[in-house]
């Protein structure tokens, strides 16, 4: 699995005109599932970002994790960034997880992330969306699950 993770102010996605997930301060979690990713992968990745210790103390030093500070959590699949453009231009996406086993390990990241005590928002699921987002710093962090050293 990979995440693109945003610090952020506040975040938004929206099918059309309609909110279907909104945070204030949080993480922005665009997420992607591949093709060999397993329960393992979800567990791994929601519990280092529920653990990301990426908002400022007192001190104004990155050492507190969204819990620790009142955040949320904005979760939105993104099949794309498994999107391999070495050969041409036309990204493939064939690394990406087929929908139907995407949707079971993201319902279970989402899972894992409310049973670290995060309020967590979502996308609809293989449905186009558009995101709002205020990036705060920016502090943006990349994940892969298959990167674990």
């Amino acid at each position: 699995m990979r995440a693109v993770v945003q610090r952020v102010a506040r975040a938004e996605v929206r099918v059309g005109v309609e909110t279907v997930g909104a945070i204030g301060k949080g993480l922005l979690v665009l997420l992607a599932v591949a093709r060999d990713d397993t329960d393992a992968d979800a567990d791994y990745l929601a519990e280092k970002i529920a653990g990301l210790r990426i908002f400022e103390d007192a001190d104004g030093k990155m050492n507190l994790a969204a819990a620790d500070c009142g955040g949320a959590v904005l979760t939105v699949s993104q099949f794309t960034l498994y999107g391999d453009v070495r050969r041409g231009k036309r990204p493939s996406f064939d690394a990406a997880a087929r929908p139907e086993h995407a949707v079971v390990l993201h319902e279970r990241f989402i899972d894992r992330i409310c049973a670290a005590g995060l309020a967590c928002q979502t996308g609809r699921f293989q449905t186009m969306m558009q995101v709002d987002l205020v990036n705060d710093g920016p502090v943006t962090i990349l994940l892969d699950s298959k990167k674990l050293f």
